[in-house]
């Protein structure tokens, strides 16, 4: 009787000490998950972030602080009150996000519900269109340069084939944001129809069938059905083309490098050319650090109107 009493002693300690280090544990677990990625975030973002703002308060041709000069706000200044250029950029880039994210939901949306549907091939079709997303930007742009090529182009040839004039496409300033835009969608839309797909099948198929006994038509399912229970997945569609829009460079860069003149220059190569073909660093900070604050506002207006529709739904 007495070793079974020590023994049961024994047991009622161990299992108070395990709860007592089970509810230390979990107070600390997560953090130390999240620590590796937050360390890398905090290296390689949030302090690449509050230097860039820091030089953006100086003024000089060198990246060293010690060979530049401070002047606070004026870089700012600047680029509010006399850099044209930079009006122009931000005027394009406007036009340019409009373009992009608009076709790129309707394509995105019309392709998925295409391939939403039971098609012979149907997985032959939803590779080929998300094959140009594979695709290196820069690849993609050299492809389609020469596609567009004024004299030797193949587009232009097929042209001339058929008895048409030869059209400068990457030589007109209204052709060449066209063809921009275009080729952009043409990379892009094969991811964004995927997501869309996805959040189609996440539609539970016998609201279809109670709306068809109820006689709905296709159009009424459409936008009785379908629409409000995508709008979640929507929302993310809209804000990720919207931020990769914001973001262009490279495809630009290779395709026209923001010509002809800077009838196609964007905001991310007004801030390339600022620093590492003018070496003006502190106003390119600046324009960076106001880059970053639109895409931080897009990213909390993606949190805030998720949460609505979630809400809501």
């Amino acid at each position: 009787m007495q070793f079974s009493a020590a023994l049961t002693r024994q047991f009622a300690r161990s299992r108070t000490k395990g709860r007592a280090s089970r509810g230390i544990k979990p107070r600390f677990a997560p953090y130390l998950f999240l620590a590796p990625n937050l360390i890398i975030f905090g290296i390689f973002v949030i302090f690449p972030a509050l230097y860039n703002f820091y030089l953006s308060l100086y003024r000089g041709s060198s990246m060293s602080l010690s060979d530049m000069t401070f002047v606070g706000m004026q870089n700012y200044q600047q680029l509010f009150q006399r850099e044209d250029l930079f009006w122009r950029a931000v005027s394009n880039t406007l036009v340019f996000v409009a373009g992009d994210v608009v076709a790129t939901v309707l394509l995105s949306l019309a392709i998925a519900m295409m391939l939403n549907r039971r098609l012979r091939f149907r997985a032959f079709f939803r590779s080929a269109f998300f094959y140009p997303v594979l695709l290196s930007p820069v690849v993609v742009a050299l492809i389609w340069k020469w596609i567009l090529q004024y004299q030797y182009g193949a587009l232009n040839a097929m042209l001339t084939q058929i008895g048409l004039q030869k059209i400068p496409w990457l030589l007109n300033s209204h052709w060449a944001m066209t063809w921009t835009i275009g080729i952009n969608i043409w990379s892009s839309v094969g991811f964004y129809s995927l997501i869309l797909i996805a959040g189609l099948q996440s539609i539970p198929s016998v609201l279809y069938e109670a709306a068809s006994i109820d006689g709905a038509s296709s159009r009424e399912q459409f936008f009785g059905i379908t629409l409000p229970m995508l709008m979640p997945t929507m929302l993310v569609v809209v804000i990720l083309s919207l931020i990769r829009a914001f973001q262009s460079f490279d495809l630009i860069y290779v395709l026209t490098n923001g010509g002809p003149g800077t009838s196609t220059l964007l905001l991310v190569q007004y801030i390339f050319r600022n620093a590492f073909e003018f070496h003006q660093f502190g106003l390119a900070a600046a324009a960076s650090f106001m880059l970053a604050v639109v895409l931080l506002i897009l990213t909390g207006a993606q949190l805030f109107l998720g949460r609505r529709v979630n809400d809501a739904s």
